[in-house]
């Protein structure tokens, strides 16, 4: 499965909604998390997003704003970052500068490398 979607799950509503405040609330009283691989967030602003241990492998955030978002514990591996706005993001340390870079100007999906 590599296609862009939208799954039907309360959590990941919620960040469609752009409702960032009672998702980080309801994860860190232990609310079940899905896998968000290959979800799209097109266009949606998750400033304040707490994505410590989120699988947003494959996702799809072009134009979204995802200014200040720590994702040094998120599994970002093939997610495009197209357009975005990403000022103040800590990437993860095995992703390459120039993979991010790839991403946000030409859409490429971002490769981890060992």
């Amino acid at each position: 499965m590599d296609k862009v979607r939208i799954i039907e799950d309360t959590m990941y509503q919620l960040l469609r909604d752009e409702k960032i405040d009672e998702f980080n609330d309801r994860k860190n009283n232990g609310q079940a998390l899905p896998s968000f691989e290959f979800c799209d967030f097109r266009g949606l602003d998750l400033r304040g997003l707490d994505a410590d241990g989120l699988d947003l492998r494959g996702a799809y955030f072009r134009g979204a704003d995802l200014r200040g978002i720590n994702f040094s514990n998120t599994q970002l591996e093939g997610a495009s970052i197209a357009a975005t706005k990403i000022s103040g993001c800590l990437f993860p340390k095995q992703l390459p500068a120039d993979e991010v870079i790839m991403s946000l100007t030409h859409g490429t999906r971002m490769r981890y490398f060992p």
